[in-house]
């Protein structure tokens, strides 16, 4: 599914986040960047050693929930990592749709700061912070549309989701913004 926003590309695909043709992939990390299960896990095992070792030498202190920071991309096609640290759900009083905007936005930021044309999410928060799916989509893509809307860049956003549950979920959400237009 493609939604234009202006000038700029959002896209859906189901599939394999690090095996996207795109100038940065975003991790769904931890606030330590230590690696981890689902997509974090994929992904570093797919860009090799050398994010990891780059990621502890740069960020020490790792990365506070709600932002994000950019690594080269190792043995990925893609030339940046961005590490963003999503919330884990507590019942959605803690500030965490904040929290999962932010992240998002903060990678928008650095892809343009990287002069980066394409980017490519995961549904960040969705695996084992258990944010609920329908909401993710809603508050990413809300995120996503509002940058875009008002930078004008980066010219193609891609949700590559993993499943055609999260699938459906983002392209619920994508066409809602469609019909407002």
């Amino acid at each position: 599914m493609r939604v234009k926003f202006g000038e700029c590309l959002v896209e859906l695909v189901q599939g394999d986040i690090t095996s996207q043709q795109v100038d940065a992939i975003v991790n769904a990390a931890n606030s330590q960047l230590a690696g981890g299960g689902g997509v974090d896990g994929a992904i570093h095992r797919m860009a090799g050693p050398s994010v990891m070792e780059e990621t502890d030498r740069r960020y020490p202190e790792g990365c506070p929930t709600g932002s994000a920071v950019a690594s080269t991309a190792g043995n990925l096609s893609a030339k940046h990592i961005f590490h963003a640290v999503g919330p884990v759900w507590r019942g959605g009083n803690g500030g965490e749709p904040g929290q999962l905007q932010g992240a998002y936005r903060r990678c928008l930021e650095l892809a343009v700061e990287h002069e980066c044309e394409s980017i490519a999410f995961p549904a960040i928060s969705t695996g084992v912070y258990g944010y609920p799916m329908d909401l993710a989509a809603e508050h990413s893509l809300t995120s996503v549309r509002d940058f875009l809307q008002s930078q004008g860049q980066p010219s193609l956003v891609r949700f590559v989701l993993f499943n055609g549950g999260a699938f459906g979920a983002y392209a619920r959400v994508l066409e809602s913004m469609t019909d407002a237009h």
